[in-house]
């Protein structure tokens, strides 16, 4: 039966929304198809999360979403969040009586999660701009009206200008980080607000304000509020319009709080003096379930059979999603995000800026004049240079890993909710990131160059400059790309170090080509070590200098010129450039192939 596709959606918020679920039920699926997007088989025990739930949210009200761990509480309000793509979900979500469109719902909604998911070093103030300006059409000075508008009704004037913070930093309070949390999502003015336990660990006092907050914002803005709740006390309870009470998966109360107290009764429960009610009926949820009638449950189990049969039925809709912002306005205003986070963050910034110049005097110290002295010129010692150099370059771009994983949660929570595009993020990245970089390359590069006593020519010296650039940048892309595919940092430390070992085992340094196994061949030309370091030695015994240059002699006699010393190791001349190239390459790759992973997970989250 094809579902009506009527529009219920305008862009004018004003307008009112009801959400309501008709014998809404959720299994666990054995098997998922990805490409079709349905549930195939049924997993063992019949694991339903949800069983027959009705339900409605009304505008002007809050609704309470509680009951004992494991009900299905988020699981249900991930579904009306439109989370969970509807070709998983038995039953209907309906908005306005109309069938949900799950991509465009989200437009017009806020979904808070019980994680803060915040930059630490931007300010109150700023983490809401950044917000109005990447979800709010009209430019700069709608978002700062909007943003002040925000600051006020959250009670946020007084910390506007303060840091987040995090756990290396001590910011604003717990409670005004959960309002921060709110205001992200309630810059577009969503005309319906999600929230998953909004008042979990916080106080008494800042659990009521933010309860409160919703409170006020359900009763003068005609907002629909729905919430997941643990343990309210009763100042809490008696702002809530509906309590909807879950027990594994099902329904035990849907109505006013009054009307739960009266159910106790009537199934034969006194409700202890100060004792608060909802929990009570936490408690005591289990003799409250009524049994499911056999021939109910068999209506289950045959809509998910039915639904495995016939793909098709439940279709996804495709919607093309309007921005607010043109491509090059979305890699502005990430831009000038994430260069706030990097010059904030002192581990990433100074830390270093200093390392690069104490390593490049260092190095050039251990090194210096070992290839001005023909009589203690040492070959090995200067390519062993090159290695190393390469390894520090390589090795120390793994710092960006954490900055990466926590961007990612982010980045997924806003592209959800079409605030901008993940190629728009990844552009902006990348500019961000060159300059950067670049100084980096530079502060390295020029004391260790001079000193070590390379080739004493400038276009030497801005050559190995840019090698070093380039190193740095495919080092990056390397992390980003490694950021996008593991689940948290351990592991992507694990893989980081383990892959980047193995570059440096086949770069040619330690085991030349023609000993590499045929069947590791692969690795040698996959080497982030192998053209850098080609090139290193290319830029120093190359060229028509290459020609003249002695680097061993015996008793006074020329044995082995520069230009000889590349033959033996197969390298050309044209492999300066080329390599540059192959590096480049590299680079764009490892970015194109972080794009494709977020943006499969992202569209796995939205269908």
């Amino acid at each position: 039966m094809e579902l009506s596709t009527k529009e219920y959606y305008s862009d004018d918020q004003k307008d009112r929304y009801s959400i309501k679920t008709k014998k809404l039920s959720y299994e666990l699926c054995h098997q998922f198809d990805e490409i079709k997007r349905v549930c195939w088989g049924k997993p063992p025990n019949n694991t339903y999360i949800l069983k027959n739930v009705n339900c409605e949210a009304r505008p002007g009200e809050v609704m309470a979403i509680a009951g004992p761990s494991g009900a299905g509480k988020t699981t249900l309000l991930d579904i009306l969040a439109g989370k969970i793509p509807p070709s998983r979900v038995l039953g209907h979500v309906l908005v306005n009586d109309q069938t949900m469109n799950a991509k465009r719902f989200r437009r017009i909604s806020g979904y808070v999660t019980q994680d803060e998911a915040l930059f630490p070093f931007l300010t109150v103030r700023e983490t809401l701009m950044y917000s109005a300006r990447l979800k709010l059409q009209g430019g700069f000075k709608m978002a700062t009206a909007r943003v002040s508008e925000l600051l006020k009704e959250l009670g946020l004037e007084h910390v506007a200008n303060a840091r987040i913070g995090g756990e290396s930093r001590r910011g604003i309070s717990g409670g005004e980080k959960r309002r921060v949390s709110i205001g992200v999502d309630l810059v577009h003015d969503p005309a319906v607000l999600l929230l998953d336990e909004p008042t979990s660990g916080l106080d008494s006092t800042s659990a009521l304000h933010v309860a409160l907050l919703l409170k006020s914002m359900a009763t003068t803005q005609g907002k629909t509020i729905a919430l997941t709740i643990h343990q309210p006390g009763f100042q809490i309870l008696e702002l809530f319009d509906q309590i909807l009470l879950l027990s594994n998966g099902i329904v035990v109360h849907h109505g006013a709080l009054h009307l739960l107290e009266q159910q106790l009764i009537l199934a034969g429960h006194l409700v202890p003096p100060h004792v608060n009610v909802l929990e009570f009926a936490i408690e005591v949820a289990e003799t409250l379930v009524m049994d499911i009638v056999e021939s109910e449950v068999k209506d289950v189990e045959q809509g998910y059979e039915h639904l495995s049969r016939n793909p098709n039925q439940r279709h996804v809709e495709k919607h093309k999603i309007c921005y607010c912002n043109t491509r090059f306005g979305e890699v502005l205003i990430l831009g000038q995000r994430f260069s706030n986070n990097i010059f904030r963050t002192k581990q990433l910034f100074v830390a270093r800026m200093i390392q690069a110049v104490l390593v490049g005097f260092v190095l050039g110290t251990i090194f210096t004049e070992v290839s001005n002295d023909p009589r203690r010129f040492k070959l090995k010692t200067q390519v062993g240079f090159f290695a190393f150099s390469l390894t520090f370059l390589l090795s120390s771009t793994t710092d960006g890993l954490p900055i990466y994983l926590q961007e990612r949660r982010i980045l997924m929570r806003e592209t959800l909710r079409g605030a901008y595009r993940i190629s728009s993020y990844i552009i902006a990245n990348t500019f961000v990131f060159l300059p950067f970089l670049l100084t980096v390359a530079l502060l390295y590069a020029t004391p260790v160059y001079w000193i070590v006593g390379l080739r004493r020519e400038i276009d030497g010296f801005l050559y190995f400059s840019l090698v070093v650039w380039m190193v740095l940048l495919m080092s990056n892309s390397f992390v980003l790309c490694i950021s996008a595919l593991v689940p948290d940092f351990i592991i992507g430390t694990y893989l980081i170090a383990g892959l980047m070992g193995s570059f440096f085992l086949f770069s040619g340094y330690f085991i030349s080509r023609e000993d590499i196994p045929w069947y590791w061949i692969f690795m040698h030309y996959l080497s982030l070590f192998k053209y850098p370091f080609e090139c290193f030695m290319i830029n120093e015994y190359g060229g028509e200098q290459g020609m003249k240059r002695c680097l061993v002699s015996v008793e006074g006699q020329c044995i082995e010129y520069g230009d000889s010393f590349l033959m033996q190791q197969g390298l050309k001349r044209s492999q300066k450039w080329s390599n540059l190239g192959v590096m480049l390459g590299f680079i764009i790759g490892y970015r194109f192939f972080c794009f494709l992973v977020l943006w499969y997970r992202s569209y796995r989250t939205r269908c």
